[in-house]
């Protein structure tokens, strides 16, 4: 059976660390050379050059499936990237966290080799994911109505669901801007790291509790090892865990969904990264606008 899923080229790629990066087959399926990121006018505001967006990356590569194996994995970079290309063009400042400050981690697998866009933030933005800051470190300093953040961005890829949703740190940041209206952003697997507002688990206290989200499907994690995306099944669902809390999920597939509900913006996989960007950005600048104080009039 394995030399036909060679033959097929279905077999998961194994790695110098032991690790196992997905099948060719795989990655023709699920990755793209080039994404459809198209630069967008936004409109120049004072407020957005002054305003500060937090991105807490995963610092874990490697998610261990039921069977032992271990698939290699981090911030998805289309997810990652393309988000990030649409705030940096509207004004927007970024600071790259990690739980700890050890460095962030991507799937460079999945780096779009012919998308000049995003080749280029990433070689950019390479110090600040060797040399993130410590969100612990942060949080320690306290949070307060003046934390000089107007969003949290949660980058997506199987990594979000690594170290995440159960720190205490990443916790009392979604608090801390549920509480303060700050906006929430999470795309693809990154609502699972939205657990850790919860980590008692029960239902009543969860602050998304009745939301609205677009996610990447459970169904799809549990088909994408058939073709060697990874290398055995998973040990959890977090869409399992987001509807035992309350939350409705509203796509069953991964076409390019974006959803907005209240202070939080999900988007379900690659796909949906550039209209994703694209909503964040328009949401954030719209918020600037509305907070800006009245014209004297003559």
């Amino acid at each position: 059976m394995s030399t036909i899923k060679k033959l097929l080229g279905i077999v998961p790629t194994p790695e110098a660390d032991g690790s196992f990066s997905p099948s060719p087959v795989a990655l023709k399926l699920a990755t793209e050379r080039k994404t459809d990121y198209a630069p967008v006018a936004y409109p120049e505001t004072p407020e957005a050059k002054t305003q500060r967006v937090m991105v807490i990356c995963t610092e874990q590569a490697h998610m261990a499936m039921r069977n032992g194996k271990k698939f290699l994995t981090g911030n998805h970079p289309v997810e990652m990237f393309v988000p990030l290309l649409h705030l940096e063009r509207a004004g927007f400042k970024i600071d790259v966290f990690t739980p700890t400050g050890r460095p962030a981690q991507i799937e460079k697998w999945a780096l779009p080799a012919d998308d000049d866009a995003v080749q280029g933030i990433y070689a950019r933005y390479q110090p600040h994911l060797e040399r993130p800051r410590s969100l612990h470190d942060f949080v320690q300093q306290g949070l307060t109505s003046d934390t000089p953040y107007v969003a949290v961005f949660f980058p997506g890829g199987h990594g979000a669901m690594l170290g995440l949703p159960e720190n205490e740190d990443v916790g009392k940041i979604i608090h801390w801007a549920h509480e303060h209206d700050r906006y929430v952003l999470a795309i693809c697997h990154a609502p699972a790291a939205l657990l850790a507002a919860n980590r008692e688990a029960s239902p009543e206290a969860f602050v998304y509790r009745g939301y609205q989200m677009a996610v990447f499907p459970d169904t799809l994690d549990k088909i994408t090892p058939l073709f060697g995306y990874m290398p055995g099944p998973m040990s959890w669902h977090f869409g399992e865990k987001l509807k035992a809390l309350g939350v409705e999920i509203i796509n069953k597939t991964a076409s390019g969904t974006c959803h907005r509900d209240r202070h939080l913006i999900t988007g379900d996989g690659p796909q949906a990264a550039n209209a994703f960007g694209i909503m964040a950005v328009e949401t954030l600048l719209g918020e600037a606008s509305a907070a800006k104080p009245p014209r004297n009039r003559p």
